[in-house]
């Protein structure tokens, strides 16, 4: 993380090259030319706000909604579709201008409106507004109370400058990055900036190094944070975009969107495509010109059907429309999908990283260990419920049998500050989450708080301090006529134990031996370990109110009772979760701001890391450059104590070795890294707005299992993409290569108009395609690894099925053409329409489309193995289509916009025979291949 340095914010002021929090208060107040008793003078603050600018963040200017809509337009296929309506529109003013009367250009017009809806379409999914930066400004205070010329007066944030003295208190909203001059039991909620999950006590002076994260700064505060609790003077150091928040809105500003998976093959796609049917159409201009000069006309037109068909103008909306539907099943499954191109990409994830608290755990804290004098007991139950059990080495303890643990409860529970509640069946806590949590595990020994503040009423107390690390809680206890007071204190196991001389054995009080003192400090350590959170709990009992003594002196000849461990405990569906993700190829990563220590226990638990793994912190990850980041990343699971710069480092160097990366966050700081990962995941319950608008999906509950749970949905869409892609393709290529033949084979005229081919390639290959995107998924989809997010479109075998389905349509379809075209030569001179074999190979086309629907459904189930109803959408799909294609033939205004010509029966019955052809050649395909890989699986299990 780049550093404050002194000499960038005054460089006219001859100072060490040192950041802010590495230098006494007294050091940056004399560096900042201000006074800790007036603070700065009003020309002071013109000429530094004139020098800094407003204490803002600046927005750079992005596209325009005109330049964004008139990207659209630069796609290969579109361009080229714009060519053929054109070129369209002068050969019908030209026969216009011949014939001296008006013809309406159809099929310039229609295809010019499929342009223009594809531009829109496209448009709407782009054109969301950038709010990430606006939700990163709503953090900021609108009023700040500041010392100028000696007086007191609130501001106005935007006016606050380098060397100003703000006055904070609770619930303050912190506008500027400054240096602590004074503090009174400040604590300041950092989760938002940090990842940290607990309230930071802050200190004044404190010996930091140069390279301390944001979360061990503890004489320092930042912008967007807020005070829980205290107050404190604090000088100004940095504002505007300078600070901590200003360069994750710069950081944010300039994460530049990559394109996704799905935008990739689709433009390999339309670039093959639109090359291939530019050499097609050469070939057969260049071909038929040579051989007949006099065809050049015929030619042209031939070659602007072959350009439409070539392009699946349906594509785009069968796309869109599939990923809204695959956002809709997200939903259901607790995640909101905010952008479209993020279900495919879903589905070619390799990598998760993850945060942990609240994501991999509960964001509850919960007591799972206690020690005392007699036991070390284990405490089982999950979040705040009071219900569960003490137990010690498998024997169940009956806790008011213990009386250490009786009394250690009890300390739980008065010296506490926290409300326990039921809130709609829900247990929920008032207050602080450890505090909670203790209040949690005295329940599960049927103490409860309100019972034991009547019989022990609060009388007195010390606060926590950040110095002294403890708490104190003076209680009267009227049954004890000698000591009618008893002291609990609760705070660091090391420095509550100094203060102790005795200890509670059972029902008696001891002498504490140096013995003991280490077995509790080993016991300590041991916890620690494991990453709980452990506090050391004593008491006192007292003849009268220690009112003239400090608290120093008062927390002095302590008993002490035991130590309680705690953590924010795992999800529990999060572990099978991760064990999904394994088998599935896909390596689920930690990236926390929280200690070392809990983050490796956390994910030694959820089988993220084996014990032994290396864990990077971010001091660590500080000293390598890139390249070693880079190789670093394949091998390191838990990220702990990271940065905001981290963690965009992170998803940057596993996209350079060629991840599809999600990345889940919550605060402010995950909002760059959510925006240059593959799929931002933001948390729905906890999350910021910044991280929120910065994300591509949001959690509903906050649960690692749900994305899970929408990366298999991911990989349903990209399996029925892929599968819709090469029905809609196949067809194309056999419609290219149909028109393609008819010159070739000296037929008078095209097979196909441009609007009779939108026709087929929007509501005849559309419609069924549709259904096709809602196919159900198989099974075994996440036993497989994910795919390679940089293979092509047309690899694992799409690209060969589609030439060959569509060579094979082609040539059905030609030898249908040949039949027709002289049956009608026969039959013309009988009244009947000539040109009615261009009709029957329309309609051929179409309708064997339909039996394709049928076919492409499995890949290597024959249609009689696989049940009909489980997609109910391609049955309806089928039958709509085909009566729609039947009205174009026997409905006359129908007829005569799409120049199409009455069919008999038996021509009807002749196309639909050659039609099924299509869908009998699939199936047997299938046979051949099943028995193939039968043989093949015989010889396997032969050889063994």
């Amino acid at each position: 993380m780049a550093s404050h340095s002194l000499s960038n914010a005054f460089p006219t002021v001859s100072v060490q090259h040192s950041p802010w929090h590495t230098v006494s208060a007294a050091q940056v107040t004399e560096f900042l030319q201000s006074d800790r008793a007036t603070g700065l003078s009003s020309q002071q603050v013109a000429e530094r706000l004139e020098r800094y600018g407003p204490n803002e963040l600046i927005e750079t200017k992005g596209r325009s909604p005109l330049d964004i809509f008139m990207d659209q337009f630069k796609n290969i296929m579109l361009i080229m579709l714009i060519a053929v309506a054109v070129i369209s529109a002068i050969l019908d003013i030209r026969e216009a201008l011949a014939l001296d009367q008006f013809i309406f250009p159809k099929d310039a017009t229609a295809i010019l409106v499929i342009v223009l809806l594809n531009g829109i379409l496209g448009y709407v999914q782009e054109s969301g507004a950038e709010k990430a930066l606006a939700a990163l400004k709503n953090l900021a205070s609108s009023k700040v109370r500041v010392i100028r010329s000696g007086k007191t007066l609130d501001i106005d944030s935007k006016e606050l400058v380098p060397g100003d003295l703000m006055l904070l208190e609770a619930g303050v909203k912190i506008p500027a990055d400054g240096r602590i001059l004074e503090a009174a039991n400040l604590q300041v909620r950092e989760a938002a900036l940090t990842g940290e999950s607990h309230a930071v006590n802050k200190e004044v002076e404190v010996q930091l190094p140069d390279n301390a994260p944001l979360g061990d700064r503890l004489n320092f505060v930042f912008s967007g944070t807020e005070v829980v609790q205290g107050r404190a003077t604090v000088l100004v150091t940095e504002t505007g975009m300078q600070t901590e928040l200003g360069k994750i809105a710069t950081a944010l500003q300039e994460v530049e969107a990559e394109p996704t998976p799905l935008q990739k093959r689709m433009t390999q796609l339309g670039n093959v495509l639109v090359t291939g049917s530019l050499i097609l159409v050469a070939i057969v201009v260049i071909g038929g010109t040579l051989y007949d000069r006099s065809l050049f006309t015929e030619l042209v037109e031939v070659s602007l059907s072959m350009a439409v068909a070539v392009v699946p103008e349906g594509l785009p909306a069968v796309i869109t429309v599939t990923l809204a539907l695959g956002t809709q099943r997200m939903v259901r499954r607790n995640a909101l999908i905010r952008k479209l191109q993020a279900v495919e990409t879903l589905g070619s994830v390799t990598t998760i990283c993850s945060d942990k608290t609240g994501t991999l755990t509960q964001n509850k804290m919960v007591v799972q260990a206690i020690g005392t004098a007699k036991h070390a007991l284990r405490v089982t139950g999950e979040g705040y419920a009071p219900v569960g059990e003490f137990e010690c080495r498998g024997q169940k303890i009956i806790a008011n049998q213990e009386a250490d643990l009786q009394k250690l409860l009890l300390a739980c529970v008065l010296c506490n500050d926290a409300v326990l509640q039921k809130e709609q069946g829900q247990w929920a806590i008032l207050g602080d989450p450890t505090e909670g949590a203790l209040l949690a595990v005295a329940g599960k020994a049927g103490i409860r708080k309100a019972e034991q503040e009547q019989q022990f009423p609060r009388v007195a107390e010390f606060p926590f301090s950040s110095e002294r690390k403890r708490m104190s809680v003076m209680v009267k206890h009227s049954s004890n006529g000698s000591a009618p007071y008893i002291m609990f204190t609760k705070g660091s196991p090391e420095l509550t134990l100094e203060r102790c001389t005795q200890i509670q054995m059972g029902s008696h009080v001891k002498p504490l031996t140096d013995a003991q003192r280490s077995h509790i400090l080993k016991q300590n350590n041991q916890l620690a370990s494991r990453g709980l959170r452990v506090l050391g709990f004593a008491s006192k009992s007292l003849n009268e109110l220690p009112l003239e003594r400090s608290e120093d002196e008062s927390e002095n000849g302590l008993t002490w009772l035991g130590l309680v461990g705690m953590l924010d405990a795992p999800r529990p569906e999060v572990r099978e979760a991760v064990a999904k993700c394994r088998s599935a190829g896909i390596r689920p990563i930690m990236i926390t701001g929280d200690h070392q220590l809990t983050a490796q226990a956390i994910a030694e638990n959820l089988g993220i890391v084996k014990p032994g793994d290396m864990v990077l912190t971010g001091q660590q990850l500080e000293e390598l450059v890139d390249r070693e980041l880079e190789a670093a990343v394949e091998d390191v699971s838990v990220y702990a104590r990271v940065s905001p710069e981290h963690k965009l480092r992170i998803v940057r160097a596993l996209q350079q070795r060629g991840h599809v990366v999600a990345m889940t966050g919550d605060g402010v700081n995950d909002a760059p890294a959510l925006k240059q990962s593959d799929i931002g995941v933001a948390m729905g319950i906890t999350g910021t707005d910044v991280s929120k608008e910065a994300s591509d999906m949001v959690l509903l509950d906050d649960n690692f299992a749900t994305i899970v749970s929408a990366v298999e949905e991911g990989r349903v869409v990209y399996t029925n993409i892929r599968r819709f892609i090469k029905y809609i393709l196949g067809s194309n290529i056999g419609e290219v290569l149909t028109i393609a033949a008819a010159p070739l084979l000296g037929l008078g005229g095209v097979p196909l108009s441009p609007l009779q081919i939108l026709w087929m390639n929007l509501v005849t290959d559309g419609l069924p395609a549709l259904a096709l995107a809602v196919e159900p998924g198989r099974p075994s989809l996440m036993k497989q690894p994910p795919k390679n997010p940089q293979e092509s479109i047309f690899a694992r075998g799409l690209g060969t099925y589609m030439i060959r389905i569509g060579v094979i349509l082609a040539v059905v379809t030609i030898a249908l053409m040949m039949w027709a075209y002289g049956y009608t030569e026969q039959v013309q001179g009988n009244g009947l329409d000539r040109d009615r074999w261009q009709t029957m190979v329309f309609t051929t086309l179409c309708l064997a489309q339909m039996g394709h629907a049928f076919a492409i459904r499995s890949s290597n189930q024959l249609m009689l193995q696989v049940n009909p109803f489980s997609n109910p959408f391609v049955l309806a799909a089928v039958g709509v289509t085909s009566l729609l294609q039947i009205l174009l033939v026997y409905v006359e205004p129908l007829r005569n916009f799409f120049n199409t010509h009455y069919l008999s029966s038996t021509e009807l019955l002749i196309c639909v025979g050659f039609s099924s052809l299509i869908f009998v050649w699939i199936e047997l395909e299938k046979l051949v291949i099943n028995g193939f890989a039968a043989l093949q699986h015989h010889a396997a299990s032969s050889r063994k």
